[in-house]
């Protein structure tokens, strides 16, 4: 443990795609490595030069991490500097019984919310309200959620019915549409449709090229599509001449600063829906790295250690 570590007794930690990404080499990593992004847990020992927590108290670590420099240079937009990783991506993270993270990567557990909810939160939800304070999202504003059934678009849905948004999400899954309009979405679209029948202020978009298409044709001119994955692919087509005369915004977003995480923090301690999918014990690992990789899930796969 170093001097500004804090070392961490997993009690739950969650999946995301990054999980899939990194056991199949996508980037390589070095060997050996732990992933694991999302982590909740109790502080088993902490640093020399660590002041703000200490030996049991109940914690989440925040997944994106800046170095001090890069904190103090672009404040907000740490996430872009030079120095930025993904706790569990570029280093070692939280599927294991103990985890390592900076102490500044380390908040208080939001008390009112289970263990399950607290590894579930971090990484999706980050992502996903950065995403909706890149587009400027506003009361007024419509908002369509693409590929319901993700940590991020789950997220999404619940920051932006939040915040006073009209939403709108689309699944080719039946029942998924379904759970959506229970968790609170407007309306829902079929999205195996020809046709998108929505115009949205801004569009939510993490699948990539099976979806790109039919999400720029469902903005109005002027919207926004903010960008943060792709799922079914790593390259798509924009035809030019829609782009400039609809004056489109296309919003690239990933992760969030330390600012963005202390305030979902806030919003996950004051009651903000964060969709558990399906717990798994930590040894059945495969099952659950299964699951996701099917997409069958609605919500974050989590694990109990």
């Amino acid at each position: 443990v170093g001097p500004d570590d804090v070392k961490i007794r997993v009690v739950t930690s969650a999946l995301n795609q990054m999980d899939l990404w990194v056991t199949k080499a996508m980037p390589k990593p070095p060997l050996p490595h732990v992933p694991g992004c999302d982590v909740a847990g109790v502080v088993e020992e902490v640093g020399t030069a660590v002041t703000h927590v200490a030996a049991g108290d109940e914690v989440v670590v925040n997944p994106g991490v800046s170095p001090v420099a890069d904190i103090v240079a672009l404040g907000n937009d740490s996430p872009m500097g030079p120095g930025f990783k993904i706790y569990g991506e570029h280093c070692w993270g939280g599927h294991a019984e103990y985890a390592i993270a900076p102490s500044r990567n380390v908040v208080a557990r939001p008390a009112s919310r289970s263990w399950d909810e607290c590894a579930a939160y971090p990484l999706a939800s980050l992502t996903a309200l950065r995403m909706l304070r890149r587009a400027r999202l506003a009361s007024t504003d419509t908002v369509l959620v693409v590929g319901i059934g993700s940590g991020v678009s789950c997220a999404a849905l619940a920051i932006a019915r939040r915040m006073g948004a009209r939403v709108i999400a689309t699944s080719r899954d039946e029942a998924k549409r379904a759970e959506a309009l229970e968790m609170g979405a407007d309306a829902v679209i079929d999205s195996a449709a020809p046709r998108w029948d929505v115009t949205a202020d801004i569009v939510i978009e993490s699948v990539g090229p099976a979806t790109f298409e039919q999400s720029l044709r469902a903005l109005r001119p002027g919207g926004r599509l903010v960008v943060c994955g792709g799922t079914s692919g790593t390259s798509v087509e924009i035809n030019l001449p829609r782009l400039f005369f609809k004056q489109y915004e296309i919003i690239g977003s990933s992760m969030g600063s330390y600012e963005e995480f202390a305030d979902l923090t806030v919003l996950v301690e004051r009651g903000l829906d964060v969709r558990v999918d399906e717990v798994f014990a930590f040894d059945d690992y495969p099952a659950a790295l299964e699951r996701l990789a099917a997409g069958r899930q609605l919500g974050k796969i989590v694990m109990e250690h």
